[in-house]
């Protein structure tokens, strides 16, 4: 892209600057660092040039926007169409308290839905199960059939709004409901967006929600990528989720890597199951993490869309031009919030959010100020809503697609991003892939996230706050807090619906979905139909429980 002699004349002259410019202001006061490094380990120059970007071809690294290799962007226009789906992960207590604030949000401006689930809906544990005790409502709404999904949605047109959920093990089981509750307001499959997060292996790798082992766990993602191929044509049929990772103490390069190695493990075994890449592959959609290094954060979202576009064309012979972009939901970094001065994460996520904006991503969240000390109350959400609205509508950002590219500092981190991350791809490969490199993935985030301890306990990590610029402070005031009498209300609504519910069809529904487990038929339409007689979600993943087995974590030091 340069011409060669020219690259020649900047490097001599930069040689010259550094040895006279910087070289006299160095002997007067050395730089505050002996080195500056990326979380990733890249080491950053005082000044990028085109020396740094010498072999950058333009049409066979950057291309044109919604093009391949979409390092650019997936779309041609980008945001001067329309804005990024602007979503707050919302859902704690009851379904109607999560309905209440899904409500709320969408008044406000929000344009999608993101639900989180307590985390005995999580593990597949209804709440009235023993385990339950204590968690009810906690983390995310409470669902344990139809009834409060029905709730949940309650006077939310589901032809009209995209809804994003967070689940993974048991993602059959609520798909199924969100499906079956859409019907009862009319709307059919086809209509329906939104994503399912389903993403078994970095469950495996970094978060912990599992239920089953691998293979079912796999054989379940497949059936779904297989069904709403079908049937649910614009849902995204799993987020494959580096951003669980990253919050587990990942570089961005091992988040790229790791996520990508995920989607790897996907697409081979939806093949492996007999399907054609380019049926599935166009509803494949990633989650990825926006943290604190400025520039690396955005050529991050850069070079995964680059690498991910190579993968899907090069390895899996993708010939649809959708089965090879890289679609992004971005959630700003709930780890890099601190209980110290929580006014501060504001900022934090103002800075988070426009990373990623700036890097393209397609669907965006913003945390609250005081996700560190509790869940986030209506005051703090508007202000997260309100930080995406104002980045989207009044400082510019979104009016240029990749207004970045071309930054000799942003291009040379994205290439030197795609390079680490393909190292480590490599090297799962030659493990066998994800599923079988799962501890290997683990000692790379533990060593990652003690690099980063360290340096925050030597002060090298600055952190305000927490390690510099503490200061007194008053408790917080205003925190919300779930009431610990949920729980028992949710579980006599539980009981209330097994008891009315035709408990006969229940059994039959579920001696269906063991059968179904027991062979190799697609499991959905068993758990649709085992659904809308109310079958519990506990009941449906205790069947399959029996079936599949459990998974067991092994401990890695």
């Amino acid at each position: 892209m340069f011409d060669s002699e020219k690259v020649a004349q900047v490097s001599e002259a930069k040689a010259k600057w550094q040895e006279n410019s910087l070289g006299k202001v160095l002997k007067k006061a050395p730089e505050r660092r002996s080195e500056f490094v990326t979380d990733s380990g890249i080491t950053m120059n005082t000044l990028y040039t085109p020396d740094d970007v010498a072999d950058l071809d333009y049409a066979r690294d950057l291309g044109f926007p919604g093009e391949y290799p979409y390092t650019r962007g997936v779309q041609p226009n980008m945001y001067r169409g329309r804005h990024w789906t602007m979503r707050q992960y919302a859902g704690f207590g009851t379904a109607e308290q999560s309905n209440e604030r899904f409500r709320y949000l969408l008044e406000q401006g929000q344009t999608g839905l993101s639900c989180a689930f307590d985390l005995p809906t999580q593990i597949g544990y209804d709440s009235d199960d023993p385990l339950s005790q204590g968690e009810i409502g906690k983390v995310g709404v409470a669902i344990d059939t139809m009834a409060d999904m029905e709730i949940l949605f309650d006077k939310i047109p589901l032809d009209k709004v995209s809804t994003s959920m967070t689940i993974n093990a048991p993602a059959a089981v609520l798909l199924a409901m969100y499906i079956a509750v859409a019907e009862k307001q009319g709307v059919s499959p086809d209509k329906l967006t939104g994503t399912i997060q389903n993403d078994i292996l970095k469950e495996y790798i970094a978060r912990g929600t599992y239920i089953f082992p691998p293979a079912p766990s796999m054989r379940l993602i497949t059936d779904i990528f297989a069904f709403c191929a079908e049937k649910v044509p614009n849902w995204n049929t799993i987020s494959i989720s580096g951003y669980h990772i990253r919050e587990a103490g990942s570089s961005a390069a091992q988040e790229i890597a790791f996520t990508l190695a995920d989607g790897i493990a996907y697409v081979q075994a939806a093949i492996n199951a007999g399907l054609d890449v380019d049926k599935f592959a166009p509803r494949l959609s990633f989650f990825f993490n926006a943290h604190l290094n400025f520039f690396e954060e955005i050529a991050k979202f850069r070079a995964a869309r680059r690498l991910w576009a190579k993968i899907m064309r090069e390895r899996f012979g993708a010939k649809n031009p959708r089965s090879w972009a890289f679609r992004v939901h971005t959630q700003t970094a709930g780890s890099t919030l601190t209980a110290q001065q929580p006014n501060v994460n504001i900022i934090r996520v103002a800075y988070q959010a426009l990373m990623a904006v700036l890097g393209g991503t397609q669907s965006l969240h913003t945390n609250s100020k005081d996700e560190a000390l509790a869940l986030p109350n209506e005051e703090s959400v508007l202000i997260a809503l309100r930080t995406q609205q104002v980045i989207g509508y009044e400082i510019g950002a979104a009016d240029v697609v990749d207004p970045l590219g071309g930054s000799y500092y942003v291009e040379s981190l994205t290439n030197q991003l795609e390079a680490k991350a393909k190292e480590y791809i490599q090297k799962i490969d030659e493990l066998g892939g994800a599923p079988n490199a799962i501890e290997y993935m683990q000692r790379e985030i533990q060593a990652s996230a003690y690099r980063y301890q360290k340096g925050v306990e030597s002060g090298e990590n600055v952190v305000i706050g927490v390690n510099k610029f503490q200061m007194k402070e008053e408790p917080p005031k205003g925190l919300l807090k779930v009431d610990p009498a949920l729980g028992e209300a949710q579980k006599a609504k539980l009981k209330k619906v097994k008891e009315s519910r035709d408990n006969v069809a229940v059994q039959n529904a579920l001696a269906r979905v063991r059968a179904a487990a027991e062979g190799n038929e697609n499991m959905m339409p068993v758990i649709i139909d085992a659904v809308k007689v109310y079958a519990s979600l506990g009941e449906i993943c205790g069947v399959m429980r029996e079936v599949f087995g459990e998974y067991r974590q092994q401990i890695i030091f």
